[in-house]
């Protein structure tokens, strides 16, 4: 019995259709029309044809701060070159933060030091330096500014350096190695604090009666420095510091006055081991802190909420660290509460050829988002042994040592390059 189906008409047609269609002739048109024909005018791309204003720098700024940011960090200092609308872009925060977005950006170290020919500044990228690693000499500058002459401050904005002399101020990018002159503070002053807070620069201390006591705010965008308030103690020779809109001012001397009896030995020994802090936002300055177990600050940083203080005690040193992160909220708050405690560290494993006398300087650079504390040691050390008797033999002028706040050890770090020395440090994104 023979059953049709709808199915098999189908087939039937389809078959008969493409018995009729599907011939040679027809299948080598159907293939022909696929490929474009090369004779065709209308097909040929000319260089008439294309838009000359096409071009990298025709795009609008946002879609060419996404082509440069991710260009190596080599070839930044080129690309400030080309043009000086690249030289703005490169320069602007957008640029910044699309920098760190997509990781390209890293902390590392900046030694600047100056001397009578010019100055000499260095480069060691982290996290992981080894002492196998080596500086990068980076610049080379024969600046014969006289405040540049003696040890100035160093304070980092991104990859913005500024270095802050007595009576004038340089700002250095390390991403374009441009160096560019800036406005000088209101007050000449030596040893002094210095730190950013909400990226405003702030400085205290150092000088005369003055400017000792004056508190002085830069903004970069505008170039301007102003005076927004007065230290309750004027000191000498003082550390600055930041952490959550507060700026430390940390050890130093007692400016006028220090007197031979007992009470002026006292006043000085509390300026030297204690902290004064000062509410950026609130324009108040809150209860000072001292260090436990006393002694002289000789270096001191913050890093991830945390006050790092180094003090000697003329024969050994000890490693502190302060929670300097706001329990209620800051605003002026004045309680014991609003902070947290101090906290002994190991201390840094120092070679037994160093005296811990004015010899030898300290500088604690904060490195990293909380893993790295670095302290370097720069100092006349060659004099010092020479003077001693003692062999110089394995030691070296321009030790650096790495504190891993994570794992609570110390390690040695690369030594300073020869040219670098009595070298100011800082923290730098590059």
């Amino acid at each position: 019995m023979f059953i049709y189906s709808p199915f098999d008409a189908a087939d039937h047609k389809l078959q008969i259709f493409m018995s009729e269609s599907c011939n040679s002739r027809h299948f080598s048109w159907l293939m022909k029309s696929c490929f474009p024909n090369p004779n065709h005018k209308s097909l040929i791309i000319t260089p008439q044809h294309l838009n000359p204003t096409l071009t990298l720098s025709s795009l609008p700024d946002d879609l060419l701060l996404e082509c440069l940011s991710r260009v190596p960090s080599s070839s930044l200092p080129s690309l400030s070159l080309v043009c000086r609308r690249w030289f703005y872009l490169i320069l602007s925060p957008s640029f910044i933060l699309l920098r760190r977005q997509l990781r390209l950006s890293h902390p590392s170290l900046f030694a600047f030091s100056p001397s009578l020919s010019g100055v000499f500044s260095a480069t060691l990228s982290f996290p992981s330096p080894r002492p196998a690693a080596t500086w990068d000499l980076s610049l080379c500058l024969p600046i014969n500014t006289a405040s540049l002459h003696s040890l100035p401050r160093l304070v980092s904005i991104g990859p913005r350096i500024y270095i802050i002399g007595r009576n004038s101020m340089l700002r250095y990018n390390a991403w374009t190695h441009h160096v560019t002159a800036k406005s000088p503070m209101l007050f000449p002053r030596k040893k002094f604090a210095a730190a950013v807070v909400s990226n405003k620069i702030y400085v205290a201390g150092g000088g005369g009666s003055r400017a000792a006591s004056a508190v002085e705010e830069y903004d970069p965008e505008t170039d301007t420095w102003r005076v927004v308030g007065y230290s309750q103690r004027m000191r000498y020779g003082c550390i600055g510091a930041a952490v959550d809109g507060v700026f430390y001012v940390i050890g130093g001397l007692k400016i006028g006055g220090a007197s031979g009896n007992g009470a002026g030995g006292i006043e000085a020994h509390v300026y030297a081991s204690s902290m004064d802090l000062y509410d950026v936002e609130a324009r108040v300055w809150l209860r000072s802190r001292a260090v436990p177990g006393g002694g002289c600050v000789v270096a001191a940083c913050a890093v991830a909420g945390y006050v790092y203080v180094l003090t000697s005690h003329v024969v050994e040193l000890s490693f502190w660290r302060f929670d300097a992160r706001r329990k209620c909220g800051g605003g002026g708050d004045d309680s014991s509460e609003g902070f947290g405690e101090w906290c002994k560290m190991k201390s840094p494993p120092m070679p037994t050829q160093i005296r811990l006398d004015g010899t030898v300087r300290f500088c604690c650079v904060g490195v990293g988002d909380n893993k790295v504390i670095l302290v370097q040691v720069v100092g006349c050390i060659d004099d010092l042994l020479r003077r001693s008797g003692r062999s110089q033999r394995g030691f070296k002028d321009g030790l650096v040592l790495v504190y891993d706040s994570g794992g609570g050890e110390w390690s040695r770090g690369p030594d300073l390059p020869e040219v670098i020395r009595r070298a100011a440090c800082v923290s730098v994104e590059c």
